[in-house]
């Protein structure tokens, strides 16, 4: 059975990037950025081992796919409509691949090739997934800072998303984690 779970990062205030985007303020989102603690990944691995498909939207993949080591384990889609396929960097193609969408369509495609966990990453993408109400899983963890502006995780809804808190962790970095389960 198809499930759909996220796994992010916020500030205090709630945004997951600066307004341009920027993850600067994300430990070990960049090299010059502030330090991952040595050795916590808080969860990422053991998250990412039940997941099939990452699909996340074309500004947070213009993000990511800079990063090296590539830190997705599974296949991605990225969901735009300007982006080709031709455009991804020729050392992830075998992995990354570009849906034109809409959400409903690769969903319905996801559940024809049987896929199981699906990994939703980015702002505007985790906000389709929701107003859709396909949400199985929140996993988001905060940062002690605060932003005071930037991208917002949640956006306009069409109806209330309810979620059951199932638990709450913190690290020594001062990173708080909790996971949700969507109620249905």
């Amino acid at each position: 059975m198809t499930s759909f779970h996220v796994f992010i990062a916020t500030s205090l205030d709630g945004f997951i990037a600066r307004p341009d985007g920027r993850l600067d303020w994300l430990p070990g989102a960049l090299p010059d950025g502030p330090p991952a603690p040595e050795g916590e990944d808080y969860g990422f691995d053991a998250f990412m081992a039940e997941i099939d498909v990452v699909v996340m939207g074309r500004a947070t993949f213009e993000t990511v796919q800079a990063l090296d080591p590539w830190p997705y384990s599974a296949r991605m889609v990225v969901l735009s409509r300007t982006l080709t396929n031709e455009a991804i960097p020729a050392r992830l193609r075998p992995e990354v691949t570009v849906h034109p969408g809409p959400v409903d369509t690769l969903v319905a495609e996801l559940r024809a090739q049987g896929t199981g966990g699906v990994y939703v990453d980015g702002g505007q993408t985790v906000q389709a997934f929701l107003r859709a109400g396909l949400m199985d899983t929140l996993v988001i963890t905060q940062v002690p800072v605060l932003l005071g502006t930037g991208l917002s995780l949640f956006g306009p809804l069409t109806q209330d998303v309810w979620f059951e808190h199932l638990e709450t962790r913190s690290f020594p970095s001062g990173l708080v984690q909790s996971r949700y389960r969507a109620r249905r």
